[in-house]
């Protein structure tokens, strides 16, 4: 098993806020870890590396990150078991790096809880911007001033504590996944296409839009009782979704 890469030097250490978001980036490929790992770091992170899935394990053991850069295929154990492995420990939003361009194998990251994805080659800088849009959301909604849970239909989202209900009991959602839920809660009986739900709930401007279908169908599968048949999100031909309370009453 290769051994932990270092974490990065000072480099913008001196410009860096008190409060910088800590970033673990998982790569195998030396070059590509050191230019994304240069990139975050100027751009204000605290940056640390590792090298293979057991040695992401172990450094998010020690410094829990506030987002994971993770490569999708690595050394003794793959990204996708890494991601949710994570996942099991608590909540943390990952983008996941990829040299495959079939779209399975995107989907397949986006299936176990990954917030986006990046296709090897790509620009660093974009991948900087897609940290900073992840990070910026979450942060939103972490510091949300709706205080009061918003509710319906036997649901619950509180989005200071980030925590969602079903009936009483607690749901293990992704950050995506309980940011599209307060969405839909606090937008309800109104159809949105998936552009609309690219550009609100996850910021961008562009982007696969594949990334809104499969978030859609893991929320389904957490807070409809038949996700074959949903009553609550419902898809708008045409147009997208809708989240309709009023059909989830029995």
């Amino acid at each position: 098993m290769q051994q932990p890469y270092e974490p990065m030097g000072t480099g913008a250490a001196e410009h860096r806020p008190a409060d910088a978001a800590r970033i673990l980036v998982v790569e195998d490929d030396r070059t590509v870890a050191e230019v994304v790992s240069g990139y975050l770091d100027r751009a204000g992170y605290v940056v640390d590396r590792a090298g293979d899935g057991p040695a992401a394990l172990t450094q998010a053991a020690e410094h829990w990150p506030d987002l994971v850069v993770l490569d999708l295929m690595l050394p003794g154990m793959d990204g996708l078991e890494v991601c949710r492995r994570m996942r099991g420990r608590g909540p943390v939003p990952v983008i996941m790096l990829t040299a495959r361009g079939d779209e399975d194998d995107r989907i397949l990251g986006l299936e176990v809880g990954a917030d986006d994805y990046v296709t090897k080659p790509f620009s660093p800088r974009e991948l900087v911007l897609r940290v900073e849009s992840v990070l910026r959301r979450t942060r939103l909604t972490r510091t949300s001033r709706e205080v009061r849970p918003l509710g319906a239909a036997g649901l619950t989202a509180d989005p200071a504590a980030r925590r969602a209900t079903k009936n009483g009991s607690e749901l293990a959602l992704t950050v995506r996944e309980f940011d599209l839920l307060v969405f839909f809660l606090q937008h309800q009986n109104r159809a949105y296409s998936r552009e609309n739900l690219m550009r609100e709930v996850w910021g961008w401007d562009f982007g696969d839009l594949s990334t809104v279908t499969v978030h859609v169908r893991r929320l389904r599968g957490k807070v409809e009782d038949d996700p074959a048949r949903p009553r609550l999100i419902q898809t708008v031909w045409g147009v997208g979704y809708r989240f309709d309370p009023a059909d989830g009453e029995e």
